[in-house]
């Protein structure tokens, strides 16, 4: 029986350290994908506006920044690309019903919940 609550202890002090599984169980889908939104738009409108910059701040795989790019105008995002294929940068230039200052204000919360470094 000792053996056993050992385990369920150190199990617990694992998830609790990595949080992943915890924070997994306690978000949902549509929240975490909300928030990678606005977190995007967030960093693009702070000069993190490349896909390789977003990457590099993010960890997600490329095809998830495009995607996340792509879909910000379901929230009236308006972001937009400027310059050439290679040496072009995106740029937000409405927010929509957004409150750019929220996020802001809510930056560790949203980067906890994503998982993002």
């Amino acid at each position: 029986m000792l053996v056993l609550l050992d385990l369920a202890v150190y199990f617990l002090q694992y998830c609790v350290s990595e949080h992943s599984i915890l924070n997994n169980m306690n978000h949902s889908k549509t929240k975490t994908c909300f928030y990678r939104r606005l977190y995007v738009a967030y960093l693009i409108d702070s000069g993190v506006n490349t896909v390789p910059k977003l990457i590099k701040a993010t960890g997600m795989p490329k095809r998830t920044a495009q995607d996340t790019i792509k879909s910000l105008a379901e929230y009236d995002v308006l972001c937009v690309f400027q310059g050439a294929t290679k040496d072009g940068f995106y740029q937000i230039t409405g927010w929509g019903a957004i409150r750019k200052n929220w996020i802001k204000d809510n930056l560790k919360h949203v980067i906890d919940v994503l998982e993002y470094q």
